[in-house]
């Protein structure tokens, strides 16, 4: 057998990381979320010198947590590199979170060099099976001339269909240029006489030599077009039809209506021209702003207990939902989910809309309009309702105690934050009471984990959003047992210089948990936490550390923490809070 000659020398790329970086940038990959590791040296310090944005954590999940955040913001792909072993096996909670919400990113993760795989090598692991049930779509690497169209084809398929993260794995002898990859190879190989000595040398020089074969000068290849699903015109007049003859319709809006939106504005409007009461779940608050007269707030389950057309777009029937009991049996069921899975998961709707769920809606507003203006009785019905529990809750915010009442905290919030401001929710109690309180100013305003309820996601999020959004205020809300995984990285936001304002909501528990399990089993272990001075370490890694214990402190803390972000420097909030039983009876299955 012949061996391959070696490539001539390349002026377009320094090594195979410059390959990676290449195609990044070419595809307008902006930033490169990452923990830094040997195994994926080049590829940061040649997206550098492209242009793209490195930005070092200091957690695996905290990388893919931002890159997940970038997707949602824009639509666009999110990209994060990890090093190989543990820092892949780091990174799974943070896939799967962007698998359940249709969150398409992309994990470049280093591995072993290919010749030492599975004799024992550093952080080597067969990494290909512990990926792939997080991923719809994995590739291994080989050739230094599959680098660039591996990363081409993972951000079209990242894309295509249901979105999703993908997976890429690029080892480190594909990064390093010809000549320090084949003596490396060649220190290995020794300079024994015996022959075993000259037969693993050979195996050797061919190795190497396969991996550099036909690595020619090509410049990455441009963005391949992937274009949305979309329902059928067979089912957009179905539920046409079952719309319009409807005397109480309702929209239920999820995340995954915004899946790859370049322009949410266009669903806003389209919501607008339909004229049914929505209800606005996960990533779709804030999608028609602070105070649309179409937006129901309150009392959603028994709305759509009494309505007899629902149309859930990008909301599939699961725990959120009470698994599709919420909606009556007698009633029309209306769901557009690019996942034929979720638009029939728990519940067979009348009309399933297979394609993209935001497309769906444009499309549908173009055939049904003004259906409010025909029942006006009911949506006074729904907004009398809305009117009563704000009432409620104005009242419950004046109650004092001994610390800071969570209700008045969170009003308090929705005064201070600035019209262009992003929420991201992280946490359990405090962060569902958010829910109830905060008004997101717009479109992609509010980031929450999804439907994995995974905590840990406030860092990643918060990270992203700044960036993508530069000059916008980034609100964290943490609870104080989330504000846990996320601390470390205020390091990360000092030294990127990421202004976010995090607001620690310090009830000393577990609280979400603790409401149930004390209740029902009348013991409090492992949901008690103490009232930590998470200000404290903030303020050790640069930030602003601001501590509140009533509520006549609030609203110079707020300041305080606002003023801080307009100078640049991230600012944390650490609030002492009541105990509230404002949420007493939640539990999620």
């Amino acid at each position: 057998m012949e061996t391959p000659a070696p490539s001539a020398s390349s002026s377009l790329y320094a090594h195979g990381g410059d390959r990676v970086a290449a195609a990044l940038a070419a595809h307008g990959v902006r930033f490169l979320f990452t923990l830094c590791g040997g195994h994926i040296a080049p590829i940061l310090v040649a997206a550098k010198a492209r242009g793209v944005r490195v930005v070092d954590v200091r957690d695996e999940a905290t990388a893919v947590f931002a890159a997940d955040a970038v997707a949602r913001l824009t639509g666009k792909p999110g990209v994060a590199a990890v090093t190989a072993g543990p820092g892949v096996t780091n990174a799974l909670t943070a896939l799967e979170n962007a698998k359940l919400a249709q969150s398409p990113l992309l994990l470049i993760g280093g591995a072993a060099p290919t010749a030492l795989q599975g004799r024992g090598a550093l952080q080597d692991i067969d990494q290909g099976p512990v990926v792939a049930p997080f991923v719809k779509w994995a590739k291994r690497v080989r050739r230094v001339r599959d680098l660039a169209p591996a990363i081409a084809e993972a951000l079209a398929i990242a894309r295509e269909g249901v979105p999703g993260p993908v997976f890429v794995e690029c080892p480190v002898d594909l990064l390093y240029d010809e000549k320090t990859i084949r003596q490396w190879y060649g220190d290995a190989a020794g300079k024994g006489t015996s022959i075993a000595d000259r037969l693993m040398r050979l195996y050797l020089e061919r190795h190497a030599a396969r991996l550099f074969a036909k690595a020619g000068q090509e410049p990455p290849a441009p963005p391949r077009a992937v274009v949305a699903p979309s329902a059928s015109e067979a089912q957009l007049e179905a539920a046409a039809a079952r719309l319009a003859a409807a005397d109480r319709p309702l929209i239920v809006v999820g995340s995954q209506a915004l899946v790859g939106a370049e322009d949410p504005t266009l669903i806003a409007a389209a919501l607008s021209r339909l004229g049914a009461p929505v209800y606005l779940s996960g990533m779709a608050r804030g999608l028609l702003g602070r105070s649309h007269p179409l937006q129901r707030l309150h009392q959603r389950r028994q709305a759509l207990r009494e309505a007899d057309c629902v149309l859930l777009a990008g909301a599939p029937c699961d725990f959120r939902l009470d698994y599709g009991r919420h909606v009556r049996r007698s009633a029309g069921l209306i769901a557009a989910n690019r996942s034929a899975r979720e638009a029939r998961l728990n519940r067979r709707p009348s009309v399933a809309a297979i394609g993209d769920a935001g497309d769906f809606l444009v499309r549908l507003s173009a055939r049904v309009e003004g259906l409010a203006d025909a029942r006006p009785d009911w949506l006074a019905a729904l907004s009398a309702r809305d009117a009563a529990r704000e009432q409620e809750i104005d009242a419950r915010a004046t109650t004092a105690g001994e610390f800071v009442n969570p209700i008045a905290l969170l009003r308090a919030i929705d005064s201070a934050a600035a019209d262009d401001a992003v929420f991201v929710a992280d946490g359990g109690d405090f962060v569902a009471t958010a829910s109830y309180t905060l008004r997101p100013r717009c479109a992609r305003g509010w980031l929450d984990p999804g439907v994995f309820g995974t905590l840990g996601v406030g860092a990643g999020f918060a990270l992203a959003a700044a960036l993508e959004r530069p000059g916008a205020e980034t609100w964290i809300l943490f609870g104080d047992g989330a504000c846990g995984w996320s601390l470390a990285e205020f390091d990360t936001f000092v030294r990127h210089k990421i202004p976010v304002i995090a607001v620690v909501g310090n009830d000393a528990g577990w609280t979400q948990i603790a409401r149930e399990q004390v209740k029902m089993l009348g013991d409090d272990v492992g949901v008690t936490l103490a009232r930590a001075a998470y200000h404290e370490v903030a303020a050790a890694f640069g930030a602003e550390g601001i501590l509140v214990r009533n509520d006549g402190e609030i609203a110079d803390g707020l300041a305080r923490a606002r003023a801080a972000a307009r100078a640049g420097r991230p600012a944390l909030v650490n609030v002492w809070l009541d105990r509230s039983d404002f949420r007493d009876g939640s539990i999620s299955m």
